[in-house]
């Protein structure tokens, strides 16, 4: 546990919930940058980001299997992204997490 964990653990916190948890996140960890958020932060928009674009996939080919499957990988997700920024790691989440680190570079 390093003090920049442990300064950025709350906007980290925050970014998980919801996808507006992420934007306020992102401008929360505008000034000063802490290397911990945004590792989280990316993480987070990511899994947010892919479930609004499956949910909204589904929406037009309805199937309550595929639905049931897409809100179980969300919260299988969400809650191991979660318990990492609770617990001050930076653990990547499950095939996903070093391309959301990839493609979020935007994210300060």
């Amino acid at each position: 546990m390093t003090p920049t964990n442990k300064n950025g653990k709350t906007t980290a916190i925050i970014a998980y919930i919801t996808i507006i948890g992420s934007f306020i996140a992102m401008s929360m960890n505008m000034e000063p940058k802490n290397d911990f958020a945004r590792f989280h932060i990316r993480q987070a928009f990511g899994i947010h980001l892919l479930f609004h674009a499956f949910a909204l996939f589904s929406s037009v080919w309805y199937s309550p299997y595929a639905l049931y499957g897409l809100y179980l990988c969300y919260m299988i997700l969400w809650i191991f992204g979660f318990i990492g920024a609770l617990n001050e790691k930076k653990q990547l989440i499950p095939v996903l997490g070093a391309y959301f680190q990839k493609w979020f570079t935007f994210i300060p």
